[in-house]
């Protein structure tokens, strides 16, 4: 794997333009950014990624800042609640 405008061996150096904007954003605290999809608390999802992948279940909380969902899923005729990434769930 290498690196954008260079090589893994020589990698391209950012330009003061770069360097400032990142800086800035540092600085000012850039907005973190917002999912595609909105999940709100007693919406049905099923879960399409990890261990508890085509489980479906409700969501109980949902943390933006973190991009986290916990989902009461259904394992062994139990409602147990998982805590899951955005992208591993979908609605549903």
């Amino acid at each position: 794997m290498g690196f954008i405008g260079g090589t893994k061996e020589k990698p391209s150096p950012l330009s003061n333009v770069e360097a400032q904007g990142i800086m800035q954003q540092l600085e000012q605290g850039s907005d973190i950014t917002k999912p595609k999809v909105s999940f709100e608390p007693g919406e049905m999802v099923r879960v399409v990624d990890g261990p508890f992948n085509d489980f479906s279940g409700v969501v109980e909380e949902v943390n933006y800042e973190k991009s986290k969902v916990r989902v009461a899923v259904l394992i062994f005729g139990r409602s147990t609640p998982v805590e899951l990434q955005f992208n591993q769930i979908e609605k549903g």
